[in-house]
């Protein structure tokens, strides 16, 4: 199987790689329950939001801001234990978790 997604190097993602963790969430944001999932582009392929976010679970960057807050927002009362200052790995596995969850339903 082709590898899409760019490995993380010692814990840390590649910008193109933060940048699709980025899309991910505004495309999950957006997720129409009775829809697909969703997918975000990488390297002129489209990646499923949940892959996205299977990747970055051992991302031990820092989550900027302009990716937090809407995430955070997204996420409501399951994003209740995660503050600004969060890595990757953290929220990562939470979207994932609510990604699955959606998933389940749709099927």
């Amino acid at each position: 199987m082709e590898r899409v997604l760019p490995p993380l190097h010692e814990g840390h993602a590649p910008i193109a790689l933060q940048e699709a963790f980025k899309n991910a969430v505004e495309a999950f944001e957006n997720w129409n329950i009775y829809e697909d999932e969703p997918s975000v582009p990488i390297d002129q392929k489209n990646v499923p939001v949940s892959s996205v976010f299977g990747r970055m679970r051992t991302c031990t960057d820092i989550v900027p801001e302009t990716v937090f807050a809407p995430a955070k927002d997204v996420l409501g009362e399951h994003g209740d234990d995660l503050a600004y200052g969060v890595t990757y790995d953290q929220l990562a596995a939470v979207l994932r978790t609510r990604c699955v969850e959606r998933l389940r339903h749709v099927s």
